[in-house]
């Protein structure tokens, strides 16, 4: 039997005490490192000091402490052993834990409804196009029938960048934030002949303050049909039956004169009022009345500035707002709520 060292001994006792104090697998890792590190563990130094011990000793010190360092390795695998053998598996299911639902991403309100009028549209034929935010004069202004002089132009009105963009091919260039889905009429108008059955939605941008109606980024569907023979008769009953899709089958509506530089003759399309029944209340200004889109012949200009034959061809464009639109389907009268990212708010419109 191995006789005692005094020195030996207490490490032994130190190391024990450590290791019944463990209760991870963590801990178990600190108190290996504690005296089995290669540099400065306790066992590992008592093996280095058999060359400061007399020559007469080291034998006896050399055998005692080297199985010291064996009995405190043999020990920890033990130890090691029993916490990996009481720990759960990795990956394993605590069928004792209660159940929790899952999150779910649903599509925002907005998304909701741009989804919506594009399935009426393309279920009556028309194709769904998309287009640059950044416009230049041309389409945004000009080939609407917009000259230089037009209040539309105003700087208080339109987005103008600082810095234009590299022209296109034919030497047009970048230099607005789009304030309408309408130019990309006029690009699919230079691209394609007729007939023509689109709708455009998307993005647009106006100088407007941030508050219960306005906001300075919002999304519109523009809609564009030309061919021989279209009539205003064809426009009022494509918004009407839009309307009737959209809102409920016995919704009411009325189309009153306006005006648009791009139509001629232009309309704007009321529909009853849904919180009042056409009876009058604040939502609908207690006119019994809710606009919803402005729309009209398209004007001859437009054609004569894409290359349409005017004589021969007619058409109808409309114009929606997408917020305006969810604003009176959900019965909401603070455009804001849409884009504070509220869940609560959210979740109560979610499909």
């Amino acid at each position: 039997m191995t006789p005692a060292i005094p020195e030996l001994e207490q490490i032994r006792d130190r190391f024990q005490r450590a290791v019944a104090d463990v209760t991870s697998l963590d801990a178990l890792r600190a108190v290996r490192n504690r005296f089995l590190n290669r540099t400065d563990g306790e066992a590992t130094l008592a093996v280095k000091m058999i060359a400061s011990r007399p020559a007469d000793e080291k034998r006896a010190f050399g055998a005692a402490a080297n199985a010291l360092k064996k009995e405190i390795e043999d020990a920890l695998a033990a130890r090691e052993a029993a916490l990996a053998a009481a720990a759960p598996a990795t990956g394993a299911v605590d069928i004792t834990l209660p159940g929790r639902v899952p999150l779910l991403g649903r599509r925002h309100p907005l998304t909701q409804v741009r989804e919506r009028i594009e399935d009426i549209f393309v279920a009556m034929g028309y194709s769904v196009i998309e287009g640059p935010e950044l416009e230049d004069d041309w389409h945004n202004f000009e080939a609407l029938n917009m000259p230089p002089e037009h209040p539309a132009r105003d700087m208080q009105d339109t987005l103008y960048l600082d810095a234009r963009l590299p022209a296109d091919a034919r030497g047009r260039q970048a230099s607005l934030l789009r304030t309408h889905t309408s130019g990309m009429q006029i690009r699919y108008m230079e691209a394609q002949a007729p007939p023509v059955r689109i709708i455009a939605p998307g993005r647009v941008y106006r100088r407007d303050n941030f508050d219960a109606t306005h906001t300075p980024m919002f999304t519109q569907v523009e809609g564009l049909v030309v061919d021989e023979g279209i009539s205003l008769g064809d426009l009022k009953g494509t918004l009407n039956a839009f309307a009737a899709r959209f809102f409920d089958a016995a919704v009411k509506t009325r189309f009153r004169p306006s005006f648009f530089p791009y139509t001629e003759p232009s309309a704007e399309l009321d529909v009853e009022c849904q919180g009042c029944a056409g009876k009058g209340c604040a939502l609908c200004k207690h006119t019994g009345w809710i606009e919803v889109l402005g729309c009209g012949m398209v004007h001859p200009a437009v054609f004569e500035a894409v290359g349409y034959d005017a004589e021969r061809y007619t058409g109808f464009a409309f114009g929606v707002g997408i917020e305006r639109l969810a604003l009176r389907l959900y019965g909401i009268d603070d455009i804001r709520m849409f884009y504070e990212n509220d869940l609560r708010f959210l979740e109560q419109l979610a499909p």
